[in-house]
């Protein structure tokens, strides 16, 4: 039902400006941070640690991407500040500029072999700089989409920022692919892999454009008129918000670590312990993803009629996947293409709500800060580490036991999500149900 709030409703933004300005930031924002996942396997391991030991290089590697992963909490706290105080289009132009500032500055580090240690240290804070941006980015383009969005349509809104996670991760690992096939190994290494740093300068600036054409969202300017903000949303959400915010940690969770087993962990594994070359499986993975672009939509068309039942559905067949994603694996290239596009299909399915479902938890007073910090601290349990943690449980117990670390995930987002209400029939303004606030209004 649209009710009172819904008919009355007069946006300023068409919803075409709307979706293009949550979509393309996103996808910005994954296409930043997936060049660096890919660049963590394939070039830093090499250039920014020392080569007397390749597995310990490429550990250490491994480990600066998850640094990320830590700051992301900070920016989601800090970001989720500005953004649930003075609004979402100005916290959400620092935020891209935060993250595309670090991502270039990446692309003009010197190597190890030119200033040793620092060249590491340098490499992880800008790093930690992208963290801080993706932090505050993702929950905002969310809320930028959903909280713009007729009732009856938040899922299918709150999808287009979530598109972007497989188109930016379509364009990193085309410019990577393109750059194996154009380049030879030595130009690649000498100069070839800070081009896609350098160029997502052009990215940024085109985001920022758009993100400036924008007004605020609807229901954000409502909170303002009616009064509803507080003044340390990070207080309020801890103090009377404690229960959604561990229910939306423990939903993402199976999320982040399917999705890093299927492309970090399994480009590292793939191009090391099964001898694919880089280019062959970048475009193996470049296929797979299709899958994941593909199901978003269809997920999102399913949680119009109910998010919780959906993602219940999709996190027990991620359960299921766990237990035999290894023999998959290894089994040629036809099981390796299968594995990773069963899996990224799976993601797409549960990515596809996931951000809708975590912003309607929180009221709009602490939504951007509740639904960016349960996203942030997700990616720490189950983002940063888990390409870290699945080569070290594959290379000791062997590759089925990665598998079972994906399906523990799962049954703990199951969990998670049999402790949540359905919000598909909430409105965002009120937290009240649309149906009970008809009532009211008849």
């Amino acid at each position: 039902m649209f009710n009172a709030v819904a008919s009355s409703r007069k946006l300023t933004n068409s919803p075409h400006q709307i979706l293009f300005a949550s979509l393309i930031g996103s996808t910005i924002e994954f296409f930043d941070f997936y060049i660096y996942g890919t660049a963590s396997v394939l070039v830093f391991p090499k250039l920014f640690f020392p080569a007397s030991d390749p597995a310990s290089s490429m550990l250490a590697s491994l480990a600066t991407f998850a640094i990320a992963f830590l700051a992301r909490p900070l920016g989601s706290a800090m970001f989720g500040h500005f953004g649930d105080r003075f609004g979402r289009k100005k916290t959400l132009v620092v935020a891209l500029s935060t993250m595309g500032l670090s991502t270039v500055a990446i692309g003009t580090l010197p190597t190890y072999h030119t200033i040793g240690f620092v060249a590491s240290l340098l490499l992880a804070l800008c790093r930690f700089g992208q963290g801080l941006g993706l932090g505050g980015e993702w929950g905002g383009a969310v809320l930028l989409a959903i909280e713009n969005a007729p009732p009856n349509k938040r899922a299918w809104y709150g999808m287009f920022p979530q598109l972007g996670a497989p188109i930016g991760f379509l364009l990193s690992g085309g410019v990577f692919l393109l750059l194996s096939r154009c380049l030879t190994n030595r130009q690649f290494f000498s100069f070839g892999w800070r081009l896609p740093f350098l160029a997502s300068a052009v990215l940024v600036f085109l985001g920022l454009y758009v993100r400036l054409t924008i007004t605020e969202t609807f229901v954000f300017q409502k909170a303002l008129e009616q009064n509803r903000q507080v003044k340390l949303p990070m207080l309020s959400l801890f103090r009377q918000h404690a229960k959604s915010l561990i229910a939306g940690i423990t939903v993402c969770l199976a999320t982040f670590v399917l999705f890093y087993l299927m492309t970090i962990f399994a480009l590292s594994w793939g191009t090391t312990m099964l001898g694919y070359s880089r280019g062959k499986f970048l475009l193996m993975q470049l296929f797979d993803v299709s899958f994941f672009a593909a199901t978003i939509p269809i997920s999102a068309l399913l949680a119009e009629h109910g998010r919780r039942r959906v993602m219940l559905w999709v996190t027990l067949l991620i359960g299921i996947f766990g237990l035999v994603m290894a023999p998959m694996f290894t089994a040629g290239t036809t099981g390796a293409v299968l594995m990773m596009g069963l899996g990224l299909s799976l993601m797409g399915l549960t990515w596809g709500p996931l951000g809708t479902v975590i912003s309607e938890l929180f009221p709009t007073s602490i939504r951007y800060t509740g639904s960016s910090l349960a996203f942030s601290v997700a990616g720490i349990v189950g983002a940063s580490l888990a390409p870290y943690i699945a080569t070290w449980l594959a290379r000791s117990y062997g590759l089925q036991y990665v598998g079972y670390y994906l399906s523990a995930a799962a049954v703990v987002t199951f969990f998670g999500l049999l402790s949540i209400r359905e919000t598909r029939d909430y409105d965002l303004i009120s937290s009240e149900r649309l149906e009970d606030q008809g009532n009211q209004n008849r």
